[in-house]
């Protein structure tokens, strides 16, 4: 890996972020990037999207958190989508990723950043607690919800 570095989701790399691979049965827990680009126009100003580039230009990840002082807890600050491509998985860029956000989220007053989750086989949860994310309650349709002090 070279050097891991953000880069605002933009026109330029949209394509390059969707293309991103999943393993088998990840398809499940994860919604296209492109989905996540169409949220964030109805309030750009909270919504933090972001590719990790390896090197000068290959996309090997994305995220996308938001940001709103208004909210109830949970949604305050919260990690929405992380995709990396499934052949570089395990080599620390969700955690780059995740540490980003986190790093955000302090510079905008937050002293906690959550995550949902859905539970299952081949599921993010393993990801989200190796990051430092611990399991606080519940939704009302059984997904985790998960924080991460900072």
């Amino acid at each position: 890996m070279a050097e891991l570095r953000l880069e605002e989701l933009s026109a330029s790399n949209i394509s390059a972020a969707n293309a991103l691979t999943l393993k088998p049965g990840q398809e499940q827990f994860i919604t296209p990037v492109s989905y996540s680009a169409a949220a964030a126009v109805n309030d750009p100003n909270m919504t933090w999207q972001r590719v990790v580039v390896d090197g000068d230009h290959e996309v090997v990840g994305f995220i996308m958190g938001s940001f709103d002082p208004d909210a109830d807890d949970e949604f305050r600050s919260i990690l929405w989508r992380i995709n990396v491509d499934a052949e570089v998985q395990g080599r620390g860029i969700g955690q780059f990723a995740v540490d980003a956000l986190a790093d955000e989220a302090r510079g905008r007053g937050q002293d906690r950043l959550y995550v949902i989750w859905e539970t299952g086989e081949l599921g993010p949860e393993a990801f989200f607690l190796r990051t430092g994310f611990t399991p606080i309650g519940e939704t009302q349709y059984g997904e985790t919800i998960g924080a991460l002090d900072l």
